[in-house]
């Protein structure tokens, strides 16, 4: 069920996302514990006060605090059924949309699209749906309504039956699957997506060869993309923030404990991510190892510092995935650690404060992920160096688009290339580091946030 509850006057800007920018944690004595969110879309929509954020409640806690009509101005939380959203979320957003846009399937055995998959699907409409009329109440005429990534990727086209006056735009935070991997979904899928799109004015994406791919299904599928607009915008790092964040105490204690546990004297190759099958820690930890192995002269003398924050683990791939990262990880360690020098030193609970302390530090970072829309830890590291940091980069992540000329490029598949890229960046002079340093960082916020949704905003009403 949707809450019947509505701001006290109608919205000119609304935004519609999965997560929203609070969340609430209910204590065992009943009390609602809330707190804000970040990241780069809560960052960019505080460019704009007068806006109404509609979301999902996603837990407990959030559905306690709609139920009691707690809340905060400008925000609306969706208490929609639970079995309806893990089914949209987890049965058809994560382990369907996002496995054909990052191209994850082995599709020797998978995907099976049966009644199962149908009976999921019908969920993501329900989920979509429910947005769709909530922002449609919320609306004011002729309102602007920003649609956020693939799990709503209906609501445009729903909206805008609902609600035509309204000038509606969706983005895609994801990459966009080339069509031929994009019409492994069933036909008549394929179509509702699409359509559900081109609901909008405007379809933007973060960089160039995502909006292509998205107008190369359209074409292929539905003979084009009719009246809708494609954008590009590729969200930059937030430099203000970061360089302010990673100089507070609590980064300099961690940047403390993290100097002791790599040692005197030793270089640090630096990864932070999120256990996403995607961002390939696995084949990372790999190249790592054969770098060890084949140039030994670094036995010792560098440590692989690598966070992997555990993501999805209601889904039973992505638990195995972490499994395998901790138990690589630990058969490094054994194969070639000696009692002063732990090669991988491996984290996995979350602590944005030790990424931050991570970036200072890193000597280099690896950055390789399979398939990403933009990955936000490629522009972020250079902003916050202390010293110039290396970057090497896979050439299947979006920020590859504006950071390929400094970065040294990698196919991510490649573990050998991947490996030898790593020694390269180690042995790079301490000059040609500072300088791609700099034009990196450069590079990474010439869009920041704020900019990247005003920019969005600002073309979606001179449509």
């Amino acid at each position: 069920m949707v809450t019947e509850h509505t701001s006290s006057s109608p919205a000119q800007v609304l935004v519609a996302s999965n997560r929203g920018p609070i969340t609430y944690t209910l204590g065992e004595d009943g009390t609602l514990d809330a707190r804000r969110g970040g990241g780069g879309l809560v960052s960019g929509l505080s460019a704009v006060d007068d806006k109404l954020w509609v979301c999902a409640a996603l837990g407990d806690g959030d559905r306690e605090a709609v139920r009691r009509g707690v809340g905060e101005p400008g925000v609306r939380m969706l208490d929609i059924d639970p079995e309806v959203h893990a089914d949209a979320y987890n049965g058809i957003a994560n382990s369907v949309l996002w496995f054909v846009h990052h191209l994850l399937y082995q599709t020797p055995v998978e995907p099976v699209f049966d009644a199962e998959f149908r009976r999921q699907w019908a969920s993501y409409e329900t989920y979509n749906r429910a947005f769709a009329e909530a922002l449609a109440q919320e609306a004011a005429e002729g309102a602007a309504v920003l649609v956020q990534d693939y799990h709503l990727a209906l609501v445009p086209g729903m909206l805008r039956a609902l609600r035509p006056d309204l000038r509606i735009g969706h983005f895609s935070h994801t990459p966009w699957a080339p069509v031929d991997y994009f019409r492994l979904l069933p036909d008549d899928i394929a179509e509702q997506l699409l359509h559900g799109i081109l609901g909008a004015d405007r379809a933007a994406f973060l960089t160039r060869r995502w909006a292509d791919a998205f107008i190369g299904c359209c074409t292929e599928i539905l003979g084009g993309t009719g009246r809708t607009r494609i954008g590009v915008h590729g969200l930059g790092a937030d430099a203000d923030f970061l360089r302010r964040r990673s100089h507070e105490a609590d980064v300099d204690e961690r940047m403390a404990a993290l100097r002791e546990q790599v040692g005197e004297d030793r270089k640090t190759i630096v990864r932070v991510d999120r256990t996403e099958l995607s961002k390939n820690i696995v084949r990372g930890l790999h190249a790592y190892r054969t770098l060890l192995e084949t140039r030994p002269e670094w036995r010792e003398r560098v440590v692989h510092i690598a966070f992997a924050y555990p993501s999805r683990q209601d889904l039973a791939v992505y638990r195995d995935y972490t499994a395998a990262v901790q138990s690589l990880a630990t058969e490094i360690n054994g194969a070639y650690g000696t009692e002063s020098w732990t090669p991988v030193v491996l984290h996995v609970k979350d602590d944005f404060a030790r990424s931050l302390a991570a970036y200072r530090l890193a000597d280099v970072a690896l950055v390789n992920p399979i398939r990403d829309g933009m990955n936000l830890v490629a522009k972020e590291v250079p902003v916050v160096s202390d010293h110039g940091c290396a970057l090497v980069l896979s050439r299947e992540a979006g920020a590859y688009e504006e950071l390929s000329e400094d970065a040294i490029v990698v196919n991510p598949y490649d573990v050998t290339g991947t490996a030898e890229a790593l020694h390269e960046a180690l042995t790079m002079s301490g000059d040609e580091r500072s300088g791609r340093t700099k034009r990196l960082a450069e590079a990474a916020t010439a869009l920041p946030p704020q900019q990247w949704f005003l920019d969005q905003l600002e073309a979606l009403r001179q449509e």
